[in-house]
């Protein structure tokens, strides 16, 4: 046999039950008294059983009303937790958020993000993903990921994108190449010496084939490279030089190595938040692309 009561009828006989009155739990509960009492009345027709013997002057629980009493609490008790454990997740303040990052922001950018997210939401489960630029904006565009940390998309994709920072391009070189002394040096300089590329779908090469376009002279690459860890193991081997964003060297061995700004033209990767439209992100991922923004990784610790 079901019995349907409702919360606030458990809560009517509860409050009762406690103060013995049915005028001291109106007051408790700040509802009318004839309110509470058809609540009562309406707890008892479901039982099909008196919760209280009453009169003009007392009111006593009766042994259906004992059974159902330590039942109620249990269950508002209960209920009380599952709500303060949803009010902690539409706060952010627990949940589970998947971040799909390109490898450079997944070591530049995210794991200081994430330790500072988590020390003022420490209930809530981070994952990360790394993947190259294709692959990442494809996790976000299937539910995969909850949000990316990647170049712009191309229009065509159902992605909103959020811009936070440009990433601008420096020449990778030997630190004992006389490049490496210069203040900065132009995108020509790749048209005279050997240069290394990235993969044909990277991020990296599609902005560095546009400033490669716009030079008089034609630049014929020396060779691709598979990852930003091999450019600059290949690159301090001697093989040639190459154009990486700056928060790209991360990945890099600097020991042997040096960066000059490019210049003329100045060439920037840009580098936003990417959701998926129309999706409705859970609360604690709204919060981390909040900590994510601008003024936030600004303050952050460097």
């Amino acid at each position: 046999m079901r019995i349907d009561l409702s919360v606030r009828q458990l809560e009517a006989f509860v409050q009762v039950a406690s103060s013995g009155s049915f005028r001291q739990a109106a007051l408790q509960l700040g509802q009318s008294q004839p309110a509470l009492s058809s609540a009562i009345r309406r707890a008892e027709q479901s039982l099909g059983a008196r919760l209280f013997d009453r009169d003009t002057r007392h009111v006593r629980i009766t042994a259906t009303g004992q059974e159902l009493l330590p039942i109620a609490r249990r269950v508002l008790r209960d209920f009380d937790h599952a709500l303060g454990d949803l009010g902690e997740f539409m706060a952010g303040r627990s949940g589970r958020v998947t971040v799909a990052a390109l490898p450079s922001t997944s070591v530049s950018l995210v794991p200081r993000a994430m330790a500072a997210f988590l020390r003022a939401h420490p209930q809530v489960s981070l994952s990360l993903i790394e993947a190259p630029a294709d692959a990442l904006l494809a996790l976000v565009e299937e539910g995969r990921a909850d949000l990316g940390l990647s170049v712009r998309p191309q229009p065509r994709q159902r992605l909103q994108y959020r811009h936070l920072l440009d990433d601008p391009f420096v020449l990778l070189c030997r630190r004992d190449d006389p490049l490496a002394a210069r203040a900065s040096v132009p995108w020509s300089v790749f048209a005279t010496r050997p240069c290394l590329v990235s993969a044909p779908h990277s991020s990296i090469r599609q902005i560095t084939d546009a400033a490669f376009l716009r030079l008089r002279s034609p630049v014929r690459p020396l060779m691709d490279f598979p990852s930003v860890a091999a450019c600059g193991a290949m690159v301090g081997a001697g093989l040639g030089v190459a154009a990486l964003p700056v928060l790209a060297l991360e990945l890099v061995n600097m020991a042997e190595l040096a960066a000059v700004p490019l210049a003329r033209p100045g060439v920037t990767r840009p580098i936003g938040l990417v959701t998926r439209v129309g999706r409705s992100l859970p609360p604690a991922a709204r919060a981390f692309m909040d900590s994510l923004m601008p003024d936030a990784l600004a303050s952050g610790p460097a």
